[in-house]
């Protein structure tokens, strides 16, 4: 329990009606889950506003309420805090709650379009491996030690984060990786937290449903650096167009990473095959368990970061020799017919590209490489054809299918994806809506020696279809079938 005078420090406030002399218990900005004695934060949401709530909040015993506006029925035993933005107000308010955990480890955040994941990912076992108690924040997990529990968001709400960080600080957790979207950046999910350093890794076509812009989507990306404090670091890829751009306004001292030019860290991909590669990294060679030109970016962005957080570079190359892949990222399935069926995240043009081109490079053209591939409903339309004309183009065959379509009808999605399809490619397509049955379908067209590529979903465990959450795991549903597949 604290003083709502105390939750209030560093809070830009414009008003307050009532004594800030108050004991706050909890903080909320659910209406549903406030209990008395709590404190409500009204955030004006995309589908739904907290105002209409407050009076909802004050029913159910809420003392105090932040808000942009203040209710027209001023209750006298409840104090009301008037700010400009509470989703600002909720870092602060949230920080403060719980007494600043991000200050108390080293808290490094991970931005870009992709790579997020399995930097994150790599990072926490790596430490781990060096003998640090480490945490992480993903799209997969929030884990600590021998703790897990399934995320609900890239970036979870301020608030989460918060009470995760205080959680993991008193268990003796020094370092935390986390991923930062840039939903979770423009909805102020990561106000008020302290970060030890940034890492940002490629910016491509995604979200522009949300952002609406390219520069938008970049710009947001950028805020995150602009924010960090000298005694961060900021590292960049500079193989990336938009990465130096990332740096310019930034107080963190700036390191930089590429494969394919000039920078502080670099790396050479000497060998790839299905059973991993051989790196040479700030020229020391290194094999790891992890493929594809896309994941020696994210080895040396993990070397990088690891350095600057002050691991010895031969303790980091050992233990990069033993990181295996993260869940649904290039995640491979041999059966007993000599199929390789990879499962993978990609679900962006760029890393669909980026996946189909590695699996490319690999192997010998003498088996066909099938990949099943949809788009999720609700979200950025734009990139389906994108989609289309690269899965199209790069595979012997492929077959699109349904992804998350949420509320959209699967079968319109498809017919947008297939709309970028070049006419030369259109004979390498089928469409089967119902996404195992094309997964079937793969396993009967498959050969001995051939590649099936599964992409979309990757670590995901359900289908989002009308508001539902229905089972599905393309991996299990790989085994399902490819064990029962007859030849």
């Amino acid at each position: 329990m604290k003083k709502l005078k105390d939750l209030l420090y560093g809070v830009a406030i414009e008003r307050i009606i009532g004594s800030t002399s108050t004991a706050v218990k909890a903080i909320e900005f659910d209406s549903r889950k406030i209990n008395p004695g709590g404190l409500f934060v009204a955030q004006s949401g995309l589908s739904t506003n907290g105002h209409h709530f407050i009076a909802k909040a004050v029913e159910q015993g809420t003392v105090a309420v932040v808000c942009e506006v203040l209710p027209t029925e001023i209750k006298e035993a409840v104090v009301y805090v008037q700010v400009q933005d509470t989703a600002k107000a909720l870092g602060q308010l949230s920080s403060n709650f719980y007494d600043h955990p991000s200050k108390k480890l080293k808290l490094v955040g991970i931005t870009g379009t992709n790579g997020k994941t399995t930097i994150a990912s790599l990072l926490y076992g790596l430490f781990g491996a060096l003998g640090h108690s480490s945490g992480l924040i993903s799209t997969v997990k929030m884990a600590y030690l021998k703790e897990e529990r399934v995320a609900t968001h890239t970036t979870p709400d301020v608030l989460e984060v918060n009470k995760f960080l205080s959680e993991i600080v008193k268990k003796g957790v020094t370092h935390c990786f986390m991923e930062v979207s840039s939903h979770g950046i423009a909805q102020g999910r990561i106000e008020g937290l302290t970060f030890a350093g940034g890492i940002f890794t490629n910016l491509t076509h995604e979200h522009l449903d949300y952002h609406g812009d390219f520069k938008t989507y970049r710009d947001t990306k950028k805020q995150f650096f602009d924010q960090l404090a000298p005694t961060a670091f900021a590292l960049t890829n500079l193989d990336d167009k938009n990465g130096a751009y990332m740096l310019q306004n930034t107080k963190a001292k700036t390191a930089t990473y590429a494969l394919k030019c000039h920078a502080d860290y670099k790396a050479q991909l000497l060998e790839c095959e299905f059973s991993g590669m051989l790196l040479k990294i700030q020229g020391q060679e290194v094999w790891t368990n992890l493929v594809g030109d896309f994941n020696a970016q994210n080895l040396l962005a993990v070397y990088a970061a690891a350095e600057l957080l002050e691991a010895s570079p031969l303790a980091i190359l050992k233990q990069i020799s033993l990181l295996k892949p993260t869940r649904g990222r290039f995640e491979i399935l041999r059966t007993k017919e000599n199929i390789t069926v990879v499962i993978d995240y990609a679900h962006s043009p760029d890393a669909l590209e980026n996946v189909l081109q590695t699996l490319n490079k690999i192997r010998t053209c003498n088996e066909n490489l099938i990949t099943i591939v949809g788009c999720g409903g609700n979200r950025d339309r734009e990139k389906r054809p994108m989609m289309g004309k690269k899965a199209a183009a790069l595979s012997d065959q492929v077959i699109f299918t349904s992804d998350n379509p949420r509320d959209e009808e699967p079968q319109i999605i498809i017919d947008e994806i297939i709309s970028g399809v070049a006419a030369e490619d259109f004979k390498k397509v089928l469409k089967i809506t119902l996404r195992e049955e094309a997964i079937a379908v793969a396993g009967n067209l498959a050969q001995e020696g051939d590649i099936v590529l599964i992409a979309g979903k990757g670590h995901e465990t359900y289908q989002e279809i009308k508001g539902k959450k229905y089972p599905f795991d393309d991996l299990e549903i790989a085994q399902k079938i490819f064990n029962k597949t007859k030849r």
